[in-house]
């Protein structure tokens, strides 16, 4: 089981009982005021919310954002029960040594401290910085059913499981599931007569019902039941291939839906997205059994695992489980308040089936209920930004704090989405995996409700990511040269985005780079699907020729640059490389003498940023490679350019791959070292004997012009000198 989710509650002051006339404030400004104490007090890099655009935001940018916040709380009291075991092994641990001295307990104290703060990791540097949270209205997400959070919703109403049979008569061997033949519900109370008089003196007191006061009629209503699924996780595996096609199927009472047609294909981990609206008469049709089948193209369907869920225990619970009560009141937007019945209405029938004082509405942005007072704004604003005056926003606030209204008071279930598991019959016991969801449930005899929320999964945006490989330099040299045995590179780029390596693309050759430097000019194009949201590009591809769908798949948004030396005989060999998240990756260097191999690693502190937010950005980047000692050494730097435009944008101003039309990117003016030998002999001879031993050919071909003087001197003196003798 995942560990319980602790609920934040409003703690009070003093202790009120139900005749206390002392008045107790609650006040929105003050809650912001203690949160923000909180933060101050908490870790000082606590990221700052940014404001949203409203435009941008929908449902699940709500429930993304309650996710991040779950597990914030999850990670938090699993860190506090680990400090509480180490705690209780020291005291145990000292226990057992016997008492110490007061300065050698001191000593330990501290030395146990600067081992906490001495804890070996890596840099805070090196973490990378927490994204801002934008300021996004939330719901509860409950890692469980609801029912373990409100104890079975049985606060009046029990359920008692009819046996056939004797209790103890097993002689047929079967279980108690199978011998249930029905269910009784009800409510069973054993009390003193007279009643005390503090009950007996209440105003609407019926001494019929006795300790049963405020029990709703069990006449037959008509209830519009809408079922919203938003997604299953670690599903048991179906199929041969370790994978399952998943679809819903919702039964409640003789209404039967299945919704075939739209089975995820090759999917564990499905989001479903869909709502249900079935129409249901209680207490005749009050089991709601929501299914996951596997979806075969030959034969039947398989069933992986159900939940059942009880309507009608949910329904007249005082908890309020029919529709819960969101964190803010909203007349439009991604938050729009979608209970029929408003929050002030809502407050005065609690009040009035609890016989409580209230609600007192004024001054503006004021009420009281019972002893408690609650302020909040008084304003609320339309669609067209108009501000009008309202009550709902106390209302809402009295309703969140209903818990604290003395005698009545209880915890209303909240805007939420509850994860069940998913059970086989035939499988007893073992879970099948687990479904995200949550019920609304609506009287037929009250305002009809709005249209369901649009919770189907967004579709992924069509982007076109644009990066131009510029230049490389201080590139490592691994080639040795034929001729004179100097280190050189033949440099190539090679880039793709993360899931995509078959589509990867590479630079031409920079062949014979003698300082590292390479010069390219050369364009990548990469098109592909991205959930901002989710932060995630969208592949959908078939896992073999046989597969009869595609399969979708979800991974993060990262640009993979590599370094490699080309090689003509054997294969090429990798220098290095740098992994960018789209999302949030160093900012490029101006220079290649600014760029360090500290900003890939993190342990210096470079601004980060998005290029969804930045849309082009130019730099220069490291790129790293592991040495003998598996540890990390700069291999090169690489100058580039990133270019994000929507599908829309690229079709309005497209480019060409390579240096192709159009807007073709001019030739790179590479130095004359950059061929390949074989192909110019002459040319390479040039090179490589005129520019490496220049000096040695000029110093050769004077010595042998002396030596041709001195040849031609010795051959003519002879001749000269007989001329001489003779007169001639």
């Amino acid at each position: 089981m995942e560990p319980e989710v602790p609920v934040k509650k409003l703690e009070t002051m003093v202790q009120l009982d139900a005749t206390s006339a002392a008045v107790v404030k609650v006040d929105v400004a003050d809650e912001e005021k203690e949160r923000k104490k909180k933060k101050k007090k908490g870790s000082s890099e606590e990221p700052e919310e940014e404001e949203p655009d409203e435009s941008m935001l929908d449902w699940w940018s709500k429930y993304f954002a309650s996710i991040d916040t779950m597990k914030e709380q999850l990670r938090q009291r699993e860190a506090s029960g680990i400090d509480l075991e180490e705690k209780e092994e020291m005291d145990n641990t000292e226990a057992l040594k016997g008492p110490v001295k007061g300065k050698e307990k001191a000593r330990a104290a501290k030395e146990e401290k600067k081992k906490r703060t001495q804890i070996p990791g890596p840099s805070q540097a090196s973490e990378v910085p927490e994204k801002k949270k934008p300021k996004i209205d939330e719901l509860k997400v409950y890692p469980k059913e609801l029912e373990a959070e409100f104890d079975n919703f049985e606060d009046w109403l029990h359920t008692f499981n009819l046996l056939r049979g004797k209790t103890g008569d097993d002689e047929d061997g079967s279980t108690e599931e199978e011998r249930i033949v029905g269910r009784f519900k009800g409510s069973l109370c054993v009390y003193k007569v007279p009643l005390p008089e503090d009950v007996s003196r209440e105003a609407g007191y019926d001494p019929t019902y006795g300790m049963f006061q405020g029990i709703p009629s069990n006449d037959p209503i008509n209830v519009l039941v809408r079922v919203y699924v938003v997604r299953a996780t670690d599903l048991h595996p179906a199929d041969i291939n370790g994978k399952a096609d998943p679809y819903i199927a919702i039964r409640l009472g003789k209404t039967d839906i299945r919704d075939k047609e739209n089975y995820i294909s090759k999917q564990l981990n499905p989001v479903f997205g869909k709502s249900f609206d079935i129409e249901a008469s209680f207490p005749m049709e009050s089991m709601l059994t929501v299914a996951v089948y596997d979806w075969d193209l030959v034969g039947t369907d398989d069933l992986i695992g159900e939940t059942k869920i009880d309507l009608e225990n949910r329904f007249y619970s005082k908890h309020r489980a029919t529709c819960g009560i969101a964190q803010t009141y909203s007349i439009h937007g991604y938050n729009i308040w979608r209970d029929p019945v408003k929050p002030s209405q809502i407050l005065t029938r609690l009040c009035k089936e609890g016989k409580v004082d209230g609600p007192h509405f004024g001054p503006p942005g004021r009420v009281k209920v019972s002893n408690r007072v609650f302020t909040g704004p008084s304003e609320i604003e339309d669609e067209n930004g108009q501000r009008k005056p309202t009550e709902e926003h106390v209302a809402l606030l009295a309703l969140r704090h209903w818990e604290d209204i003395p005698r009545v008071g209880c915890r209303l279930v909240p805007e939420h989405v509850e994860t069940r598991p998913l059970l086989n019959p035939d499988k007893p016991g073992i879970e099948q995996g687990r479904l995200e969801l949550w019920v609304d449930m609506f009287p037929m005899d009250m305002p009809a409700p709005g249209t369901p929320l649009d919770i189907s999964p967004r579709k992924p945006k069509k982007y076109e990511l644009r990066v131009i490989v510029w230049n490389t330099d201080e590139v490592v040299l691994e080639d040795d040269d034929f001729f004179t045995g100097e280190k050189s590179s033949d440099i190539f780029v090679r880039g793709w985005l993360k899931g995509q390596q078959e589509d990867k693309q590479d630079t031409d050759v920079h062949y014979h780079s003698l300082t590292g430097e390479g010069n390219f000019n050369w364009r990548y194009l990469f098109p592909f699907d991205y959930l901002a949201a989710e932060e995630k590009i969208v592949i959908s591809r078939k896992e073999s020729m046989f597969s009869w769908d595609e399969t979708q798949y979800k991974i993060p948004a990262r640009l993979t640059l590599q370094i490699w030396d080309a090689d003509h005989f054997s294969a090429d060999d990798f220098l290095g490389a740098i992994e960018l998240d789209l999302n949030r990756f160093p900012r490029g260097a101006k220079t290649a003498k600014q760029c360090t191999m500290e900003m890939a690693t993190g342990d210096v502190d470079v601004p980060l940023v998005s290029i969804f937010k930045q849309k082009r950005v130019k730099g220069w980047w490291p790129l790293l490679a592991r040495n003998e000692n598996d540890e990390f050494e700069l291999t090169g730097k690489v100058e580039a350019e990133l270019h994000l435009l929507t599908a829309e944008e690229a079709e309005k101003n497209p480019v060409g791959l390579a240096r192709n039309e159009p807007d073709p990117l001019e030739k790179p003016n590479r130095p004359d070292t950059s061929f390949i030998w074989f192909l110019n002999p002459l040319k390479s001879a040039h090179y490589f004997l005129w520019h490496t031993y220049r000096w040695l050919l000029l110093k050769l071909l004077l010595l042998v012009l002396l030596l041709l003087l001195l040849a031609l001197f010795l051959y003519s003196v002879p001749g000269y000198l007989v001329k001489k003798i003779l007169g001639a």
